[in-house]
């Protein structure tokens, strides 16, 4: 019997909606996109298209395969899974970055919004997940008061190995572990996802006999959640990461369209590009759903890191790209919109949300006295939500602040697979038009070369030297 996602009909029924009328003059006014400008720009979106395709032939976008190739990486993960999920209560993620932000989104978008509270029966056998993905002491010195060192599992995630908020944690609880169970006993409760022969942490899993997953060469962190290091944790949660998977390949299909209307991927890029040329230089990413609330902070990574950049391709200073932020609707309608609303028309506003509800739920017919309450009795929270994102919707069309909308017909591993591989093509589409590289992160490197030669990490002498150089502090500027 086939599985659902294989079905066309239902895939068909599970596809993605983006809606861009409230981007064009013809709805939103001067502050709008005009066809006509699109038609201007297309010589730079066939060179933006030929590039694409071109540099997914050459290995340049290796992460467009993901959807396709990964059929035996399916096949062991699951496997690994189902081997370890009964001896373990929980699963711990050391990373950060994408290696933190794909798990998480996917962690909260399809499971229980409560799941590490709930027993080990109601998660389906699977553990509790947690993710460290920050290297405040307090936050890992306080995971140890609510977990069992002997009955957890530790997911180290880094591709360099040289990710130094990730293995000074691996370091800290390596020792905990071989203090506690021994060396031998200790190598059960570790599993690594890196890179298949470089970097710090191959060797070390390879002479200590972790169990490992690789991260494909040509894979960077934050295309990297359709790799192990998004689809063990998932699966580790009882995740359907083949329709994780699926979804992201229906969409590959629907981002090869010729006509630049009806690919939603170049049409996002291309709309956003020609914002930032009316400087609308923040990206609002604004879900109605709590489900997808992680979503944005994932998408905020990707277009930032990667549009972010100093330089073109031909090393001209341009310092372009989008500042994103994260809203949740209807939550940030009491704390944010008034400023979308009417402050400064700088803003592309990107609403998500969901045809249909994972649950309904019925708001009682009381206080029918009081007018302004009693016109909710007899509605539905699901109605009230939708209401509220396409009354905001209106909203921001009404002041003339330009936004899209982004449809689920609902959250699941299908739908989801879409969002994400949608984002990840607009973000390389972006990148080609803007005519930059949005692959590398160079300032990123900075800060963090600043930190090794800070610690005194061999072979940085010359940073160090330039940091001890740096103006000292005037104490008149410090209150």
């Amino acid at each position: 019997m086939s599985k659902r996602f294989e079905q066309k009909d239902w895939q068909e029924s599970m596809r993605l909606k983006l809606d861009f009328n409230n981007m064009m003059t013809s709805y939103v006014g001067e502050n709008g996109i005009s066809e006509a400008e699109i038609a201007d720009l297309q010589a730079q979106i066939e060179k933006a298209e030929k590039a694409m395709v071109e540099k997914r032939a050459n290995g340049g976008m290796d992460w467009r395969d993901l959807p396709y190739n990964q059929a035996d990486i399916v096949k062991d993960i699951n496997a690994y899974v189902e081997s370890v999920k009964d001896e373990f209560d929980t699963f711990v993620v050391l990373g950060i970055g994408g290696s933190a932000l794909g798990p998480i989104a996917v962690q909260q978008a399809i499971n229980h919004p409560y799941y590490n509270e709930l027993s080990k029966e109601k998660r389906g056998g699977y553990p509790k997940l947690y993710v460290m993905d920050n290297i405040d002491p307090e936050k890992l010195v306080s995971l140890f008061d609510i977990i069992e060192l002997d009955k957890t599992l530790f997911n180290v995630i880094t591709k360099s190995g040289s990710t130094s908020e990730t293995m000074s944690q691996f370091m800290i609880i390596k020792e905990m572990l071989e203090e506690k169970l021994g060396k031998e006993e200790s190598k059960k409760h570790v599993v690594c996802t890196t890179d298949a022969k470089n970097g710090n942490l191959r060797p070390i899993a390879d002479k200590e006999g972790y169990k490992s997953f690789i991260i494909p060469a040509g894979v960077g962190g934050r295309f990297s959640e359709l790799t192990p290091v998004g689809l063990l944790p998932a699966a580790m949660c009882g995740i359907d990461i083949e329709e994780l998977l699926a979804g992201a390949a229906y969409m590959d299909e629907l981002c090869k369209n010729d006509n630049t209307f009806k690919n939603p991927a170049s049409m996002y890029a291309i709309l956003n590009y020609l914002a930032m040329k009316r400087g609308k230089n923040i990206s609002v990413i604004m879900p109605y759903a709590d489900t997808l609330k992680y979503i944005g902070d994932w998408y905020a990574q990707l277009w930032a890191e990667s549009l972010g950049k100093k330089f073109d391709n031909d090393k001209n200073v341009v310092n372009v790209g989008q500042t994103p932020v994260r809203a949740l609707g209807a939550t940030d309608q009491h704390s944010q919109v008034q400023l979308y609303s009417e402050g400064p028309k700088d803003k592309v506003i990107v609403f998500v949300g969901v045809d249909k509800y994972k649950t309904t739920l019925d708001i009682p017919k009381i206080y029918g006295d009081i007018p302004s309450l009693g016109f909710l009795g007899g509605e539905t929270h699901n109605k009230l939500i939708k209401t509220e994102q396409m009354a905001t919707e209106y909203a921001l069309l009404k002041s003339g602040q330009t936004n899209m909308t982004i449809t689920l017909p609902e959250v699941n591993e299908f739908t989801l697979g879409q969002i994400l591989y949608l984002f990840e093509v607009a973000t390389g589409f972006a990148g080609e038009l803007l005519d930059i590289n949005a692959f590398d992160q160079p300032g990123v490197e900075e800060g963090k070369n600043a930190t090794y030669a800070m610690f005194g990490r061999p072979g940085y002498d010359e940073k160090k030297a330039e940091l001890d150089n740096r103006p000292a502090k005037n104490d008149k500027y410090i209150i």
